[in-house]
């Protein structure tokens, strides 16, 4: 342990930024607060989480860095079409909200995901247990139904590792279960931009089937030209018990966006000239995506006895991807589109069990789970957003079959123990059938056996202290092995998956039942990292980086001041570099550069003012205002490997505010937002080692969104 925090301390972190955020959360932790009697009627902040043992445990005993958010941050965040309204509020969570729909936002967990130029690599999505992230490690944030999404949770460190390849983190979301007494909502937004937001949704039980159905609609003009999109989601979950001691959840969801189109990036001097303009040949050869997604899946929860139980899931679905690209401005006359038809299946088995090991109560559990993506992509020229030639033809498939195996074990009152293993074989495969252009076919498969290790010191009822070890790995995409070279459409065999080491130490405290701080330091040692070789037209390009070195430091703290304030704090610093120098194409990238598409720091804050301790509490349901301040800060974001590139970092100042209503048994709710009330202006996200120089993806100045839903039981 000596050696992580030696780590720490001699990094290029900004020492005083850490000193003064940490002294602020204690003096807010430490402060008077409310009166013990008014803290019994408020509910506490140890909530219950599930993505660290895989079973219900208290956030607060878990031997890792977990952040649930619940679904009144969700509410109040804005008008829930984007994972970055609410998950700002995680620490080691960066959202860059693109401005692009037709590239989804860009996430990034300790800085794995910041490479990824569409989607999100990196971290594995599961939605109400059904994984979101295909076997290769892609990942589509948008198809959460933000509007139905009961809680988040966030799981960051070597823990995460124990969900498989590419599982720098985890992201998990669950739908809202049904209610004793069914209710209708009804809810729209309106905003800057000409945003508009519908939903409507049924919650409710028919006799002892439970069901929840939520349908949404959004469109958007967009802050810059070229940005207008559509999209319409359908979230599904029926509820029921075959038995007394099982439980059965199918889901169903549908993600229909039949127009998103591409802004593409900027210049620094488009950039300083206009921020809302598209890029270079966005409008005139008409740049845009079309989604379609269906899925299905089930889950299975039944006890086979006090100490046993066993849990399944099977899933399939569908996604067809359109998108026409700008191709390369200046260099190829035309543009150029891309089409992917896949589908997908899966299915999973965990056996859980209680036992006594030689007077050592341990909790284990041992799992396999098979998943299977295979994929029709085509491509061609385009002119003026419309195919004109089909020169690429290919199937690809990949599948991962895994073993997993995890346990805590209770050693005494004050400590406690996890370790797992987890086996991972990763396949992935291309036929090529349009050979004019040469054979592109391929084939190559990935294992590695991961391990965990992790100690927790139970000091008392208010503080716990953890160190957790762990090894992870990471196997390119099939998106990203897409590509030969500088851009030949060919399945590139020769990128290898990245390994990865993982040291975390951290602290929790929780000096009262409305008080809690959670801090955390690490440091990750990488080889062979896939990083991203050039970017242009709508193509990249990748290859691996023979080591990175991250470290860096995570708080959170949430406090209430007294009977009507609260306060919560989110703040991390990361120095990731490259280790080792090594050549991207004809450039020379020097050891100690920092690993552009990550931010150097980020902080989130939060007043809230409500005169009912209930709403203050996470009450959706509690009438009256609520008034809310934010202040985010954001560090300086590069953008290639030779740091010759960057966006300067930014503070905005945001203000919500939101009134419910009840209506006899019906309830009105109003909400009220503007974002970067200041109107600053700066770059939101990049386009890593964008080859010709168009890094810079513009964030919006001023903003407002207006909402109100109507809740009506039945």
């Amino acid at each position: 342990m000596q050696k992580i925090f030696h780590s720490v301390s001699r990094s290029r972190l900004h020492q005083p930024c850490r000193l003064s955020l940490v002294a602020l959360a204690v003096m807010a932790l430490s402060a008077p607060g409310v009166s013990a009697q008014s803290a019994a009627k408020v509910t506490t902040l140890d909530e219950v989480v599930v993505s660290a043992s895989r079973s219900e445990q208290r956030s607060f005993d878990a031997p890792a860095a977990v952040q649930a958010v619940d679904r009144a941050a969700i509410e109040q965040g804005g008008p829930q079409v984007n994972l970055s309204e609410t998950l700002n509020r995680v620490p080691g969570l960066t959202i860059l909200n693109r401005q692009n729909y037709a590239q989804d936002l860009q996430v990034s967990i300790r800085g794995f995901g910041a490479r990824s130029a569409f989607g999100i690599r990196g971290i594995r999505l599961l939605v109400d247990g059904i994984p979101a992230t295909t076997p290769d490690g892609q990942g589509q944030g948008s198809t959460i139904s933000l509007t139905s999404t009961e809680r988040l949770e966030v799981l960051r460190g070597p823990l995460a590792q124990m969900y498989g390849n590419s599982a720098g983190g985890v992201i998990q979301a669950f739908t809202r279960s049904a209610p004793e007494v069914p209710e209708f909502e009804a809810s729209a937004y309106t905003g800057s931009f000409g945003l508009h937001r519908t939903d409507w949704q049924y919650a409710g039980k028919l006799g002892s089937v439970g069901l929840v159905a939520d349908y949404s609609t959004f469109d958007v003009d967009g802050y810059r030209g070229n940005s207008a999109t559509e999209r319409k989601q359908f979230n599904g979950k029926l509820s029921f018990s075959p038995a007394e001691s099982s439980q059965v959840n199918v889901v169903f969801n549908r993600f229909d966006m039949p127009l998103a189109r591409d802004p593409l990036g900027l210049t620094q001097a488009q950039w300083l000239a206009d921020p809302a303009q598209a890029g270079d040949s966005a409008v005139s050869r008409n740049v845009r995506k079309t989604v379609l997604q269906n899925q299905l899946g089930a889950t299975l929860e039944t006890r086979l006895d006090a100490n046993r139980s066993l849990s399944a899931r099977a899933y399939t679905g569908t996604r067809d991807n359109l998108q026409y690209q700008a191709g390369i401005f200046g260099v190829t006359p035309t543009g150029a589109w891309v089409s992917l038809n896949r589908t997908y299946y899966g299915a999973g088995l965990q056996y859980k069990a209680q036992s006594v090991w030689g007077a050592v109560p341990v909790n284990w559990l041992v799992g396999y789970d098979y998943d299977l993506s295979t994929e029709l992509r085509q491509g061609g020229a385009a002119a003026l957003g419309e195919k004109t030639s089909t020169t690429r033809n290919e199937d690809n498939q990949a599948s991962n079959s895994d073993l997993f195996l995890q346990g805590t074990a209770l050693l005494s009152e004050q400590f406690s123990l996890v370790g797992g293993l987890r086996h991972s074989r990763v396949s992935m495969q291309s036929d090529d059938h349009d050979l004019s252009n040469g054979d592109g076919s391929g084939s190559i498969r990935f294992a590695q056996t991961s391990p965990v290790l992790g100690l927790t010191f139970h000091t008392n009822e208010q503080l716990n202290l953890f160190a957790t070890y762990g090894q992870g790995f990471e196997s390119p995409t099939l998106a990203e092995m897409a590509y030969k070279g500088s851009g030949v459409p060919a399945f590139n065999t020769g990128i290898k998956a990245s390994s990865s080491e993982h040291y975390e130490i951290g602290v929790k405290w929780s000096p009262s039942p409305t008080s809690r701080l959670d801090f955390s330091a690490y440091r990750i040692n990488s080889t062979d990292e896939v990083v991203v070789a050039s970017s242009s037209g709508g193509n990249s390009t990748y290859k691996n980086a023979p080591g990175t070195q991250r470290t860096g430091w995570e708080l959170s703290g949430r406090t209430q001041l007294n009977d009507s304030v609260r306060f919560t704090l989110a703040a991390s610093q990361i120095d990731a570099v490259y280790s080792e120098k090594f050549n991207a194409g004809t450039t020379a990238v020097a050891a100690g550069n920092n690993i552009p598409g990550i931010p150097q720091f980020y902080v989130f804050s939060e007043l809230l003012w409500s005169p009912s301790r209930a709403a203050l509490a996470g009450d959706t349901a509690a009438t009256g205002p609520q008034v809310g301040l934010e202040l985010t800060r954001a560090g300086r974001l590069y953008a290639n490997d030779t740091n010759t590139a960057s966006a300067d970092g930014y503070t905005t100042l945001n203000v919500k505010a939101s009134y419910r209503w009840k209506l006899g048994r019906s309830a009105l709710t109003t909400y009220a937002r503007i974002d970067n009330l200041s109107d600053e202006r700066y770059v939101g996200s990049v386009i890593v080692n964008q080859s010709g120089l168009r890094f810079y993806e513009p964030a919006p100045g001023r903003n407002w969104t207006l909402g109100i839903k109507l809740s009506v039981p039945l």
